[in-house]
């Protein structure tokens, strides 16, 4: 029997229990895994909530986790016993001591990087790599407005992304995580809640616009961050912290011939060679120090409810991990 948060009805952070489970041996093609970090991402927000849909309940949830590998299945090759891996995705399930997992979805850690950087890093990194390097190509000379820019996945859009040479326009809630989002590379920084995001990014542009908005607010900030765009500009929205955002008619995105995508980390690691190269590339920007991964809070895994709701209420910012 192993210890795992389980979730037997949709609702608050209160639905997060701590329970007894029974964990069998891997099967063919499949390790054990030791967890000694996890990543806590909004998506286990929106799962918890029903706005991302469950196959069954109960379930544990959890789609971000670093550790040892305990047992192998029979007849596996390139893992052994000891190696430390990460994994972000699928399967549903890091809220957990220990779990089974397909050996084609983890990725190798460098032995440079701690089990608490891996775990931190592994799905929100790559979700930065392909938004910036595949979804929309930044380069140098573009502008772009990252929202929640002193978020896990914001914070690491930034610092990239003025790796990249782009000029880094970014919004967040308060003068400390303005504090933040200067020192992790954007350019110019908006206080959303002071100021009228659009009406600054009119200004800094001098009314130009941006040529990417990357969106994970959703419904608070969308029709804003459409306005934002320059024509033939790219909207990428990859969350919803504050909503689903309200149905779009296609000719509005007409005006301005704008182009609109809600892509997913899965689609972009589909086969073995994108998921190696995505984390090889992640983790190699860590090596570098281009990525300075903040690992702002730590909170037991048993206290995941807690930290669910520190998530939520905006108290939180970088990277969040449960130790078990």
């Amino acid at each position: 029997m192993i210890k795992a948060i389980r979730v037997h009805e949709l609702g608050g952070p209160e639905v997060l229990k701590w329970e007894d489970v029974e964990l069998g041996e891997p099967k063919e093609g499949e390790i054990r895994v030791k967890n000694k970090a996890i990543g806590l991402n909004f998506n286990d927000v929106y799962f918890r909530k029903g706005v991302y849909r469950i196959p069954t309940l109960p379930y544990t949830p959890g789609r971000e986790a670093a550790g040892v590998v305990t047992a192998v299945g029979p007849g596996l090759t390139g893992r052994q016993v000891g190696d430390l891996v990460a994994y972000a995705g699928d399967p549903m399930g890091s809220y957990a001591e220990e779990q089974i997992l397909p050996a084609n979805k983890v990725v190798p850690v460098p032995p440079s990087i701690d089990p608490i950087i891996a775990a931190s890093v592994i799905l929100k990194g790559m979700t930065a790599q392909f938004l910036l390097r595949r979804c929309f190509k930044v380069e140098p000379g573009h502008t772009i407005l990252v929202h929640a820019a002193a978020g896990g996945v914001g914070s690491l859009l930034s610092q990239w992304a003025n790796a990249l040479g782009a000029t880094v326009i970014g919004t967040v809630s308060t003068k400390e995580k303005a504090v933040q989002a200067k020192d992790d590379g954007c350019h110019h920084v908006i206080i959303y809640k002071e100021e009228d995001f659009v009406a600054c990014v009119n200004k800094i542009t001098s009314g130009n616009g941006v040529d990417v908005v990357y969106d994970a607010v959703g419904k608070d900030t969308f029709q804003g961050s459409l306005a934002c765009l320059k024509p033939c500009g790219y909207m990428v929205n990859f969350g919803q912290s504050s909503g689903t955002p309200d149905p779009l008619p296609l000719s509005a995105l007409s005006a301005k011939s704008l182009f609109l995508t809600r892509p997913s980390l899965m689609q972009y690691t589909a086969t073995r060679d994108e998921l190696l190269a995505t984390a090889g590339e992640v983790f190699a920007n860590v090596e570098s120090g281009i990525l300075r991964v903040r690992v702002n809070h730590t909170y037991r895994l048993s206290e995941v409810a807690q930290a669910h709701a520190d998530l939520e209420g905006r108290k939180t910012t970088g990277s969040v991990v449960l130790i078990p």
